[in-house]
């Protein structure tokens, strides 16, 4: 799991400094039959 806010890598649910919710370090895995496959390459293109 990684910490977007600290930058740091963890394998708990929460940061043990600041206590904010971690997220998955790993991208999703590939589907041929993805359903939001055009919504997040419409969001990718908004950026």
């Amino acid at each position: 799991m990684k910490l977007m806010k600290c930058c740091i890598y963890t394998l708990r649910e929460k940061c043990p400094q600041c206590g904010a919710r971690t997220k998955t370090a790993h991208p999703p895995k590939f589907s041929a039959a993805d359903k939001y496959g055009k919504y997040r390459r419409i969001a990718k293109q908004k950026l």
